[in-house]
């Protein structure tokens, strides 16, 4: 990489960024909040110019590795920043749309029945599984490390930063709160867990107000799947297990009530998106690499 390129992930923070600052000035926010919004985003995004500078001037390990590091807690700071824009009161009207396809599929289906016919243990993993998914991303990475391949890091945060970015995106168009929330006391799991109780605090502590379309959990863990494929293909028990987690936390969201069916759902549908991009850069490299004349292999 030389002069001031800049890594595909690394464009698709970007443009998040900017979308965020610009989406800002069309809100009846306070002033005050939206300098703050487009301050902080254009820090964000000269620091990141001046990365890859530092990076191609120094040509060092040191920043190489940074850069694969740096976007998990940039997602965690975009997923912050949308609940700066949260409305005011909500109308519960796409709720009450949602809840009644969550009713159908716990109980018309049988899956809450299906769930808790084992006690507390599928509750648990379940919820053990929700737990898990701000490790996703540094699993990954440091799988991709531990195997030799820390070149193939940007393959890997291609398509899972598009899909997590993805859904923050469109927060603002489908205000909502959590089943949770809005029924409160209804469709409630059978288990008050360990695991239950922690994932609690953390969205009472942390959860944004803006909305819960599309889960983010899920496009992000079934993305994390999808590109580890093609970030890693030669070890496929790493995109599998990945792929088994992003199933639990999905079924997760909507029997534990963090998140209505229709969210996952839409989640599911932005990975597949990823998923392609992830495919789409993947047969790219390897149509390089052929046309070099070199033999195609798995390394990048």
């Amino acid at each position: 990489m030389t002069g001031l390129a800049l890594r595909r992930t690394e464009w698709v923070i970007l443009c998040f960024f900017l979308y965020a600052a610009v989406y800002a000035w069309f809100t009846p926010a306070p002033t005050q909040l939206k300098c703050l919004t487009a301050g902080l985003n254009a820090t964000i995004i000269a620091g990141y110019f001046l990365l890859a500078h530092a990076a191609s001037l120094r040509q060092r390990r040191f920043f190489s590795i940074l850069r694969d590091w740096y976007p998990a807690p940039l997602l965690l700071m975009a997923y912050r920043q949308m609940g700066w824009y949260a409305p005011a009161e909500h109308t519960y009207e796409l709720e009450k749309g949602w809840i009644v396809w969550d009713r159908f599929f716990l109980y018309d289906l049988g899956a809450k029945r299906a769930i808790e016919s084992f006690g507390v243990v599928v509750p648990s993993l379940l919820e053990a599984s929700y737990s898990l998914v701000y490790a996703i991303p540094y699993f990954s990475l440091w799988v991709l490390y531990a195997y030799g391949q820390r070149a193939r890091a940007d393959r890997f945060l291609l398509a899972f930063a598009f899909s997590v970015l993805a859904a923050y995106a469109l927060f603002p168009y489908f205000p909502s709160e959590p089943p949770r929330t809005v029924f409160p006391g209804a469709d409630l799991p059978a288990w008050m867990t360990v695991f239950r109780r922690f994932n609690l605090w953390l969205v009472g502590s942390y959860g944004i107000h803006i909305s819960v379309f599309p889960s983010a959990h899920v496009s992000g863990a079934f993305s994390a799947a999808f590109s580890m494929r093609y970030a890693l293909p030669e070890k496929p028990w790493v995109w599998r297990l990945l792929l088994v987690l992003a199933v639990s936390i999905a079924i997760a969201t909507v029997y534990g009530r963090y998140h209505y069916l229709a969210d996952g759902l839409a989640g599911l549908a932005i990975a597949v998106a990823g998923a392609l991009i992830a495919r789409s850069a993947w047969v790219r490299e390897q149509s390089q690499i052929k046309s070099s004349g070199e033999p195609i292999s798995h390394s990048a």
